[in-house]
């Protein structure tokens, strides 16, 4: 069990961190080019809900039916905590303050004046730092669901570590991109996507120390389906719309494709073309 633990451990800090390979885009990138801001942003977009829709929801439906002994139930307590996963991030989108979310838009000439950044600018800043937040926030779950597969059976552990890592990469980039074009300070973009990675290894500790008397196959697998309605919800009212914004509308389809290619063909080769399997 220790070692395991270790393991387990271990492969989350890994997961985590690798949102900062993504940052380390921002440093390749010439800021005045916005093509590959759309494009990056429909990559995350496709990512994300390629591997909800492929991956984990199916993951969960399977574990929940094996829990309860029925599809039909396992697939209505998919579907109740998919949903609820969306609510929730809608809900935070909600809470923020307006003069904070990128999706309620206001120009407010002194401000522009005051910090010389142009409401667009400032839209990209905030939509970077939400799509920072909404992947910290998922990104806890995600470190905890590495972590107790990883318990649980290691080779396991290591294909979510994989596939999790490889989909933080594009995350990474979502985050530091726009916070890039809004501030044009690499270093800042960067340590933004780093430390929505950092939660993973937290959410696996915190969750792993308050958690554990409550997990069972059924938590994590509700747990997994809400996370899977977080991420499409994320790609739907967020990259998807800011990608169109700043560049060609089939520029950012041509990302979500793509996304969805890479996403397909680091999962085909993770599980070898089989579904997790119980």
């Amino acid at each position: 069990m220790d070692e395991n633990f270790y393991m387990a451990f271990t492969l989350t800090v890994l997961a985590g961190l690798s949102t900062g390979i993504g940052g380390l885009i921002a440093f390749f990138i010439k800021k005045h080019n916005t093509k590959p801001l759309t494009i990056a942003m429909g990559f995350a977009a496709g990512v994300m809900l390629y591997v909800s829709f492929m991956e984990i929801f199916p993951a969960a439906i399977d574990s929940l039916t094996h829990y309860f002994h029925s599809s039909s139930k396992g697939n209505f307590w998919a579907l109740v905590a998919f949903f609820a996963g969306m609510f929730l991030v809608a809900l935070i989108d909600k809470l923020i303050p307006s003069h904070e979310n990128p999706h309620e838009f206001h120009e407010d000439e002194d401000e522009l004046d005051s910090s010389g950044k142009s409401p667009q600018q400032k839209r990209l800043m905030k939509i970077g730092v939400l799509t920072a937040l909404a992947l910290a926030i998922h990104n806890f779950p995600e470190g905890l669901a590495t972590f107790v597969s990883a318990l649980e059976d290691p080779t396991l552990g290591i294909t979510i570590a994989v596939a999790i890592a490889l989909h933080n990469i594009p995350e990474g980039i979502a985050v530091a991109m726009p916070i890039y074009y809004a501030s044009g300070n690499r270093k800042q973009a960067f340590w933004y996507s780093f430390l929505s990675g950092v939660v993973e290894p937290i959410g696996a500790l915190v969750g792993y120390l308050i958690l554990m008397p409550f997990l069972n196959e059924m938590t994590m697998s509700l747990s997994l389906a809400g996370v899977a309605g977080i991420m499409v919800f994320i790609s739907l009212d967020q990259l998807l719309p800011a990608a169109e914004e700043y560049g060609d509308h089939h520029l950012s389809i041509y990302g979500v494709v793509a996304g969805m290619m890479v996403m397909a063909v680091s999962l085909l080769l993770l599980t070898g073309g089989h579904a997790h399997t119980h």
